[in-house]
């Protein structure tokens, strides 16, 4: 069983609301630690005392201090590329559609700004692509199983120097940034200095506003 200070720092990592709150200092420790004696008791095996949750999130929140006052070993370069009108469409991986994939560069021309992204996984391939490309799409992969497909998405690219790829932690804070303000990823797209989040259009304005001040803070 885990102590109560090992129970805290699984239940608080496992809720981005909360750890944000906690970093920020603005949660009360008495209502947390009363909200969370149960689960802390199931986690734990034995009855604890509220002092001693309140005592445990303290301490916690003491050493999250040092990692958010970290100077971050990359730059964030303040501009943030929105682009509009996405899809976002998910088959069962086959190697026929591997073998289809190629067709897809011919659709789309990079120099005037449209967007190709292809995400992998063991046993589904996801196409991020121009709205405008949709008819296209479908009747290229007619033969391929369809899982899903979304529409009115945007991208938002985030650069970074070389530092980002190599610094622990950082992708976590910039999606905690997002769920604070209850925004939904579709996907996160990363290299080695940028950073793309998929999200539905309707949350487009309240996503550039909290990535701005990411951006702000951490300059």
């Amino acid at each position: 069983m885990p102590t109560v200070s090992a129970a805290i720092k699984e239940i608080v990592d496992s809720k981005p609301m909360l750890y944000e709150a906690i970093s920020q200092g603005i949660v009360n420790y008495a209502n947390l630690a009363d909200s969370l004696k149960s689960e802390i008791e199931l986690m734990t095996g034995e009855k604890v005392e509220l002092p001693a949750i309140v005592m445990a999130l303290r301490r916690y929140a003491e050493r999250m201090k040092p990692a958010a006052e970290k100077k971050l070993p990359f730059t964030t370069k303040s501009e943030i590329v929105m682009k509009t009108g996405l899809m976002d469409i998910t088959f069962v991986k086959t190697p026929a559609l591997l073998s289809r994939m190629k067709k897809l560069y011919e659709l789309i021309d990079h120099d005037k700004g449209d967007t190709l992204n292809i995400i992998q996984g063991n046993y589904e391939i996801t196409i991020v692509i121009n709205d405008r490309y949709r008819k296209d799409v479908l009747e290229l992969l007619k033969d391929e199983k369809l899982l899903n497909q979304e529409k009115e998405l945007v991208s938002f690219t985030m650069s970074f120097s070389k530092g980002f790829f190599y610094s622990p932690g950082i992708i976590a804070k910039v999606t905690r940034t997002l769920a604070w303000e209850n925004i939904n990823l579709f996907e996160i797209i990363s290299t080695m200095t940028e950073l793309i989040f998929i999200i539905s259009s309707k949350d487009a304005m309240r996503a550039y506003k909290a990535l701005q001040m990411f951006v702000s803070e951490g300059k």
